[in-house]
């Protein structure tokens, strides 16, 4: 029996097991030793791993998620020098601060604030200026929009999905023509910025990316940044739930708002696995794993393990000040090593920037009144349903 109905039924509680899904053959790993199983080259290969839909809004067609080898190695290159460096994920979260700062006295004189909304406006204008790419206020809400659209769409068969699709299409045509414009000196892009370096950047056999490729790693930029609101979200549902933690928040404790930013991304739902396909006839645990059989770590199921979470339904921060995360435990977006794997290269910039969210909503004052605060674990991607309303913002 195909496994896609239990897969819909049941979302993030769904734990991949041995079968088919959607016809394809799959394996599910799980644990530690399953997640370095799978991030090992000789066993899993990422090429032709990607189903359409997922590379039609998520990821976009040719991009670094799906190369394998030196090819990977040396595009992923680009995005580490870029994402990762202390000085990148400093300006970044500066922006975001500063974009946070700016849209303060909007929301102080709006009858209502959705956080998912505000946060994702926010995020935009700090992402968008701190790449490179000039784009009008006027402007900012439609890019909003598209850009939260790649990442709610791509569990979804229905409108969500066509909405991402369509969102795709319109922003790679977008972005080809802006790399274009550099490539030709139309437009200069500012020294340094993720324009000017994906622009200027030549794959591993020495030529340009196209046009369109090049537009898709910036996407891949932009996206992953703005897809933050769903976490600043989950923050703002934590201190609605435990408000025990906003006071020490508030009083500006680093350590713990670092602390607090892996416990919303550990407890909350975001991704709910990764795929890949075996390289090779191989085994895992003494199972036997054909070559081209989908693998699937099961990453939602990575972080609520209670042998190495204790109580992993309790929302606990403290358990990060007392073990800090490794490579191969916390894995909300991929695990092992950033710079030479598949984890994502810019989740220091994830981190950072959810930790001076999280301060500033816990130093905020604002109502709460009576939404829907449920989050359903058969959604993919899973959100806040209401998006987290709040009145008399100050």
């Amino acid at each position: 029996m195909d496994a896609l109905p239990r897969l819909l039924r049941d979302g993030y509680l769904w734990r991949p097991g041995r079968g088919r899904l959607a016809g394809l053959r799959f394996t599910g790993v799980r644990g530690t030793d399953g997640l370095q199983f799978f991030y090992d080259e000789k066993n899993i290969r990422r090429a032709g791993a990607v189903p359409e839909p997922i590379l039609s809004t998520l990821f976009g067609h040719g991009a670094v998620h799906t190369l394998d080898g030196d090819a990977h190695r040396h595009r992923k290159a680009m995005f580490t020098g870029l994402l990762m460096p202390p000085e990148a994920v400093a300006g970044l979260t500066v922006a975001v601060m500063k974009a946070w700062e700016a849209e303060r006295p909007r929301w102080a004189r709006a009858e209502e604030v959705v956080i998912f909304d505000a946060s994702a406006r926010v995020l935009t204008r700090a992402v968008t200026g701190w790449a490179g790419l000039d784009v009008p206020h006027s402007e900012i809400d439609g890019l909003r929009d598209d850009l939260v659209s790649l990442v709610d769409g791509f569990g979804s068969a229905g409108r969500r999905h066509w909405r991402a699709r369509a969102a795709r299409y319109r922003r790679e045509k977008w972005l080809a023509n802006v790399v274009s414009d550099v490539r030709s000196g139309a437009l200069e892009a500012p020294e340094g910025s993720a324009l000017q370096i994906i622009s200027e950047h030549r794959d591993a056999d020495g030529n340009f990316l196209p046009e369109r490729t090049a537009a898709v790693e910036l996407l891949n930029v932009l996206r992953p940044t703005v897809a933050i609101c769903w976490f600043v979200t989950y923050a703002a549902h934590a201190l609605h739930f435990w408000p025990q933690h906003r006071e020490r928040l508030a009083s500006g404790d680093t350590a713990f708002a670092t602390a607090f930013s892996h416990e919303v991304r550990r407890y909350y739902p975001f991704a709910p696995f990764v795929g890949g396909r075996a390289a090779t006839d191989t085994e895992w645990r003494g199972a036997p794993i054909r070559r081209g059989t989908t693998v699937l770590p099961d990453l939602y199921g990575q972080n609520h393990d209670e042998e190495l979470w204790p109580q992993p339904q309790d929302f606990r921060p403290e358990r990060f000040l007392e073990n800090p995360p490794g490579a191969w435990d916390l894995v909300p977006q991929g695990a092992g090593s950033p710079e030479t794997g598949h984890r994502c290269p810019g989740e220091r910039i994830v981190v950072g920037v959810l930790e001076a969210l999280a301060m500033r909503l816990a130093a905020s004052t604002y109502d709460v009144p009576a939404q829907d605060l449920g989050i359903r674990s058969n959604r993919l991607p899973a959100r806040v349903s209401s998006g987290f309303a709040v009145h008399n913002f100050s």
